[in-house]
């Protein structure tokens, strides 16, 4: 019998594939969204708003299943949330993350409470934030970051997101806790020399201080805590090589992709824009 799925992050960076996953696998798909969104032509768009746990009335009714992005840094109002999904739905599936902080972990207690099956996905690094580079490459500058020996295990978002179908379409995940990762652990100097050889042009590393990144992202807004949280990870990480787990192709009997894939995949991303006089 057809499944009825609810999306939220639908549009996100790894809810996008989430969706796209379900509705080829046959799935009825529902997805969440605070403003129209481009959707795959089978999935329904259904507005709604987490922070507004009165507008999910619609969205969850007759889902049997969630796919759950917490977009918010405190787990302040999900107790609401999830008793207005846990009156349809029966299973749940929570991207949290490998660091577990401390409003992932409010949130993981109060899924466990919520009287649904539950599954959670504690990604590790994204390949995807690679991307804070590409400006920089593009213009042919070096990625001026601290901690060049920092090592992750980076994984590929569609990865998290085959794991996340396996555990939202088949029984055998409840209480599960998937820990993911990508298949090789890479320090950052290494990620940039990858970048470089699949885009055909060089890239280079240029070691920062951790007092010049600091500023650098205070003056771009970010939060002070959220700042120190990065740096120390950061610095935790060049101990040695990241831990490595097998749980995606465990999961989903296929092997984790590598960095160098989804480099390639997103590889137009990093390149220099042609110039006029490169066109003749």
């Amino acid at each position: 019998m057809t499944q009825r799925i609810l999306v939220t992050g639908a549009t996100g960076t790894v809810g996008r594939h989430v969706t796209a996953l379900l509705a080829e696998s046959g799935a009825e798909v529902r997805a969440l969204a605070r403003r129209p969104a481009a959707l795959p032509p089978a999935v329904e768009g259904v507005p709604a708003d987490l922070s507004a746990p009165g507008s999910l009335r619609a969205a969850v009714e007759g889902v049997e299943a969630v796919f759950l992005v917490w977009p918010f840094a405190s787990a302040e109002g999900l107790e609401t949330v999830l008793a207005a999904v846990a009156g349809h739905a029966r299973r749940v599936v929570y991207l949290s993350s490998a660091a577990v902080r401390d409003h992932e972990r409010q949130a993981e207690e109060l899924i466990e409470r919520s009287g649904m099956e539950w599954t959670f996905l504690r990604p590790h690094a994204f390949a995807a934030n690679a991307l804070r580079w590409a400006e920089r490459i593009r213009a042919g500058q070096a990625v001026r970051e601290p901690y060049g020996r920092a090592a992750m295990a980076l994984v590929h978002e569609r990865d998290i997101a085959a794991v996340a179908v396996r555990a939202l379409t088949r029984d055998g995940h409840a209480g599960a806790v998937h820990e993911l990762t990508g298949p090789h652990s890479l320090t950052q100097t290494e990620q940039a020399h990858v970048l470089g050889e699949v885009i055909g042009h060089s890239v280079r590393w240029e070691e920062a201080s951790p007092d010049e990144a600091r500023r650098g992202m205070l003056a771009r807004g970010w939060p002070a805590a959220a700042v120190d949280g990065v740096l120390r990870a950061q610095a935790a990480m060049t101990a040695g090589p990241a831990r490595v787990t097998t749980t995606v192709e465990e999961v989903t009997g296929r092997a984790a992709r590598t960095f160098r894939s989804w480099v390639s995949e997103h590889a137009d991303a990093f390149r220099p824009a042609a110039r006029l006089s490169d066109l003749g």
